[in-house]
């Protein structure tokens, strides 16, 4: 035998255990890529609150056990906010209904209109009230998102009349007709919608609801003004980042991806404001027209959009004075009924650091409930055993069942804490 043919059977026995070894160690980096990366490792656990003690608190959180019991997110993928962000992003919620509805229209005096759907409950409230849910969608979302027409069908279940705001410009189907459309801050059209609910439902009392931006729009639409917080029962507030001259920073950095869904939500409202260019920009001359939607075409981030195109509909001289005056950081603390913010740790749009402003106006404020949950991401709070989601997310059955609450509370609460007495009048009388 040769020396060639004694090396080949030497080396041939191990080659299949080398190639063994390399098959484990790829399988083991993958498994270990899979786990980090949908944090599977991660533990479960009801959500962090902040909030002060008094008896109303107390009810609430006695009375609504989405806010002190552990949410469990479906166990392969929900535990990752990327995920769980993406298929709201993408699908909004599984199996979503099709509520029935009336569109309505109000004209504004800049001559632009308003438009939200009305949804009448389809069934009786438990307390027996007259109770409506005025809802605010996220960016550039309408009353037909998924995510709305889900927790729309529930809530008029649960004996809710409900009024979605659709964002001016934001239904592709309706035309403006005035060169403004929706920004990060404006409460006009919202107010429109109350103001219509009020004159047409005398008696009804009003649930207020916003999600992302549509979060910031009601709670500074709230602390605006003491009048707008008339009839209203309370406030929850899902996933909204509180000021947007603070997030700016933090929507260029790469963590979290941040800058990536900082680039596709330019690129939606790109889409959302040349579909009205005409309307928008037909009053302009050629040659501003030409600058302002060449500025558009290049913009990659929310921020150059705000600049270029969104702040001058209200007139405002820099970005800097647009994000400050058309963010509820300012306002919140005006906001005197009882008030449900809720954010999710592992949200890729909203950085840590601007969860210290609800932290500390709950911890400042009997009125204020802050719930942090681990899981969830932007919007997504799916619950579910292991792969499929269910169509009800945890966040619909809270808004909910906090709302149940409230209704519960404003029928039985003591005599002491009705008007503007405070908790202190009860102590009194008890002695």
């Amino acid at each position: 035998m040769s020396t060639h043919e004694s090396d080949v059977h030497t080396i041939s026995p191990e080659l299949p255990a080398m190639f063994d070894g390399m098959k484990l160690a790829a399988v083991a980096t993958v498994l270990y890529i899979i786990v980090r990366c949908l944090n599977l490792k991660s533990p479960t656990a009801p959500p962090d609150l902040t909030y002060q003690d008094t008896p109303l608190n107390r009810f609430l959180l006695k009375s609504c056990p989405q806010l002190t019991k552990e949410y469990i997110p479906p166990l392969l993928w929900g535990k990752s906010g990327h995920l769980q962000t993406a298929l709201y992003g993408k699908l909004g919620r599984v199996s979503s209904p099709h509520p029935s509805g009336i569109r309505k229209y109000i004209p504004m005096q800049d001559g632009a209109t308003a438009t939200f759907d009305l949804f009448e409950p389809v069934g009786d409230h438990r307390t027996g009230d007259d109770i409506t849910m005025v809802i605010c969608p996220g960016i550039g979302n309408h009353s037909e998102k998924h995510y709305v027409r889900t927790f729309v069908d529930y809530a008029q279940k649960e004996g809710y009349r409900c009024a979605v705001l659709n964002h001016l410009g934001a239904l592709p189907n309706i035309e403006l007709t005035s060169p403004r459309m929706f920004t990060y801050g404006c409460t006009w059209e919202f107010a429109s919608m109350v103001g219509y609910i009020k004159r047409t439902y005398p008696q009804t009392q009003l649930i207020v609801v916003g999600f992302s931006l549509g979060g910031n729009i009601v709670c500074k639409f709230l602390g605006e003004n003491m009048t707008n917080q008339e009839r209203v029962l309370c406030c929850v507030s899902v996933c909204q980042g509180y000021s947007a001259l603070r997030a700016q920073e933090t929507f260029l950095q790469w963590d979290q991806f941040r800058r990536f869904y900082n680039f596709l939500m330019a690129d939606n409202m790109k889409k959302i404001i040349l579909s009205h260019r005409h309307s928008l920009f037909g009053g302009s001359s050629v040659k501003r027209i030409d600058a302002d939607l060449g500025r558009l075409w290049t913009a990659t981030s929310l921020m150059q959009i705000d600049d270029n195109i969104m702040r001058k509909f209200h007139g405002h001289s820099s970005l800097k004075e647009y994000y400050e005056k058309e963010s509820c950081v300012h306002y919140i603390h005006n906001v005197k009924v009882p008030l449900l913010l809720v954010n999710s740790a592992d949200d890729p749009l909203v950085h840590d650091s601007l969860l210290t402003i609800p932290r500390t106006l709950a911890a400042k404020k009997q009125n204020v409930i802050f719930s942090l949950t681990l899981h969830g991401g932007h919007l997504g709070f799916f619950e579910g055993a292991v792969l499929f989601p269910q169509p009800l997310t945890w966040m619909d059955k809270v808004i909910v069942g906090y709302a149940n609450s409230m209704c519960q509370w404003e029928k039985q609460k003591p005599p002491c804490l009705s008007g503007p007495l405070s908790e202190s009048s009860c102590t009194e009388e008890k002695a």
